[in-house]
């Protein structure tokens, strides 16, 4: 096997730095644009430019038969699972919400168990679990007040994560079933454009057009998640997929919270408790456990970039 080149060792430290930061820019670009909105601008523009990279490289976009699966996958993965984090992050911390969102893990673990064709719980899988979540209680706890306006706000947040957690889940579960085939890079673009113009619609819906105030330091976080978390994260997630191992990449899980949590309390002020650091080790021993062994089938399905970044 050859020595991966140091490109791709570079690439894997982007996605890391880069999807840890994302967090962030969605507390501070929610300050220019409302969750719904938010999202359906990022993701249409950052589909529309992926769009033309792949026809500039020559590829073929997805045909009409493949469009109702790719719009099924783009409304639970950035509808979804993008939207509830949007949503979330106006009432919970920005650090605080990507410690929650390493639970994904255990979502895609227990509806892999629900499905007859997917792999059973292992009792080590169950103790992670348990301990992953366990260590979600040990973060959240003290704040879940629903005596109050903000701590029902805050509670209702933690949920809306768990159910971004969810939707990316089982996304992930259909999508793994239903391959697309063909290029990347052409099907995630597409998939992108669904789930941002569900995003746009809902945004028009509930009246978030009148909030919107493209200005500041909130219009320069959403260009950076356009240009910086959506299209550079996921071109470099895929440079590093395709020379390093599966494992290595994946190891960006880990990194994604501890940045996210070191920048909301340099940046923004958030709280980065001794609780926190306790709780962040109770979840990664939890994902250490639900990870250790996994078969071939449970590899990153094929536009997993996408699935793990809609998320942030």
């Amino acid at each position: 096997m050859s020595t991966p080149p140091r490109s791709a060792y570079a690439a894997w430290i982007a996605v890391c730095v880069i999807w840890g930061t994302t967090y962030l820019g969605i507390r501070v670009a929610l300050e220019a644009t409302p969750p719904m909105l938010m999202g359906g601008i990022r993701w249409t523009i950052a589909g529309t430019i992926l769009v033309l990279a792949a026809l500039l490289r020559g590829e073929r976009l997805p045909g009409p038969a493949l469009w109702g699966s790719l719009a099924l996958q783009g409304l639970m993965m950035i509808g979804f699972g993008n939207g509830f984090v949007n949503w979330a992050e106006q009432h919970v911390p920005s650090g605080l919400a990507a410690v929650t969102l390493a639970t994904s893990p255990f979502w895609m673990s227990g509806v892999e168990a629900l499905r007859g064709d997917g792999e059973r719980l292992s009792r080590g899988s169950l103790v992670g679990l348990l301990l992953g979540f366990t260590g979600i209680v040990v973060l959240v706890w003290p704040d879940l007040r629903l005596g109050d306006a903000a701590g029902l706000q805050f509670t209702l947040g933690v949920i809306a994560l768990q159910c971004a957690c969810l939707g990316w889940a089982i996304g992930s579960s259909y999508s793994r079933r239903h391959p697309h085939g063909g290029s990347v890079i052409a099907a995630t673009a597409v998939q992108m454009l669904f789930g941002g113009a569900m995003m746009l619609a809902a945004g028009t819906l509930v009246g978030e057009w009148p909030r919107v105030n493209l200005e500041g330091r909130g219009l320069l976080a959403l260009g950076y998640l356009i240009v910086v978390g959506s299209i550079g994260g996921f071109v470099s997630y895929i440079y590093a997929l395709q020379h390093l191992p599966v494992a290595t990449v994946s190891l960006y899980a880990y990194a994604n919270p501890l940045i996210a949590v070191v920048l909301g309390a340099l940046l923004l002020g958030e709280p980065f408790t001794t609780r926190t650091v306790v709780s962040m080790a109770i979840v990664f021993a939890g994902m250490v456990l639900v990870r250790r062994k996994k078969t071939p089938a449970q590899k990153l399905p094929q536009v997993s970039g996408t699935r793990r970044e809609a998320l942030s």
